[in-house]
């Protein structure tokens, strides 16, 4: 199953810390992953010591390509918790002892390695994966939890995708600065043991997208059948291509747009269409920098109009109204306010829709008018009903407000 020299030139690409962990407690975790990759056709043509973590496993497609995975697997369970919630399953992220430390997980840039987050139930043959991206750094011992009906979905249906609320975790850690309070959504992705391989290609496609986008993305690759349970995939858009599952590796490895478009370059794309075909805006173009926002134009000769665009969550509010997740990944360490916007940034939002309505569509609002971050004096709230009174889909109204506030 070694193969040093294949392991040597992946690892080369990215360096990971590693942890030593009980064999016993989890070489069952690493026969998971392995069993569920040779259920799916696979080679596995290296996989590391179980008693360093995470696991680093190199492996090769029914069709021929190579690929590496770093896979920070922990054992989920559903044992009696005091002052929880019976029907509850969870995972804790948590290497060794050390509390107060925190878990940095290693995510290629460059997609040469694709990185899971994952608990496994080795007894029930499932498995619950979270963003790796949103988990980073991850305070030891964070609990990711589930419900037994979360778990019924994946045996019943094999495949399933959920959004949950949590908030972050205590820590002494000076290298982690959140603020208790505010809760996160965050989509995690469970499915049957042969569904592993899936998961590997949700993660290549889903890095850095917001979670509404990776909440559909998941939604998506429900459709895709196990080979283990039929012959054939029934997706449409693998119909379409004319291509295997696997064979998506590859496309997704060397196409850059795709790699661009998966990260919300569609949304920005589409509403810089929208935005330059409503007559009076006369300079429309996209900003493409780190840091800055999305959109700039200009309104019937106006001084630029910076808009940020940001994708709704999936799931909306129990009124049916949607809801955009309105914060930075991440905050400097200096200030945790600095993770919520300031209507100073720029004065429009438009939140997309396409993760419920599957549509390309929007509403706009102006920051001034959004209610304040109930901690941060200056900053808007990070979580947002889309619609009335604050959101609207005609946005000539708030041009024409900015126009009049330069």
């Amino acid at each position: 199953m070694a193969d040093s020299d294949s392991a040597s030139r992946y690892r080369s690409t990215l360096q990971w810390k590693t942890y030593s962990v009980s064999r016993s407690a989890k070489e069952p975790l690493l026969h998971f992953v392995i069993e569920a990759l040779v259920k799916r056709g696979c080679r596995v043509i290296h996989a590391s010591n179980p008693g360093r973590a995470p696991f680093f496993i190199v492996f090769e497609t029914p069709g021929g390509e190579r690929h590496g995975i770093l896979v920070y697997a922990f054992l989920a369970n559903t044992n009696p918790t005091r002052n929880r919630p019976e029907d509850e399953h969870r995972f804790q992220i948590k290497y060794g002892k050390d509390l107060k430390s925190v878990l940095d997980v290693a995510v290629d840039p460059h997609g040469l390695i694709t990185t899971v987050m994952v608990g496994i139930n080795p007894e029930r043959g499932i498995f619950v994966a979270a963003d790796p991206l949103i988990n980073t750094p991850a305070p030891m011992s964070r609990s990711v939890e589930f419900k037994s009906a979360n778990v019924e979905e994946i045996r019943d249906k094999g495949w399933a995708a959920w959004e949950r609320d949590r908030r972050p975790a205590k820590t002494r850690s000076r290298r982690v600065f959140r603020l208790e309070e505010d809760m996160r959504t965050e989509v995690l992705v469970g499915g049957v043991q042969d569904r592993f391989l899936d998961l590997i290609l949700l993660e290549r496609l889903a890095q850095g997208l917001d979670p509404g986008e990776r909440h559909l993305l998941a939604d998506k690759l429900a459709t895709m059948q196990s080979r283990a349970r039929a012959e054939s995939f029934s997706h449409a858009l693998l119909d379409e291509l004319g291509v295997a599952p696997e064979a998506l590796f590859d496309l997704i490895q060397g196409a850059s747009r795709l790699k661009m478009a998966v990260r919300g370059w569609v949304a920005e794309a589409h509403l810089e269409t929208r935005l330059s075909g409503i007559e009076g805006v006369t300079e429309c173009k996209r900003i493409e920098a780190e840091g800055q926002p999305d959109i700039s134009l200009r309104w019937k000769g106006s001084a630029p109009i910076l808009i940020e665009c940001k994708n709704t969550l999936r799931q909306t509010y129990a009124d049916g109204r949607p809801k955009v997740d309105f914060q930075r990944t991440r905050a400097s360490k200096s200030d945790p306010c600095s993770r919520y916007y300031a209507p100073s940034d720029f004065p429009i939002l438009a939140a997309c829709l396409h993760a419920i309505t599957e549509r390309w569509e929007f509403q706009y609002a102006l920051t001034a008018e959004l209610p304040e971050h109930r901690n941060c004096e200056g900053r808007i709230a990070n979580m947002l009903p889309v619609g009335q009174p604050f959101f609207s889909e005609s946005p000539q109204a708030l041009f024409d407000k900015c126009s009049q506030m330069r």
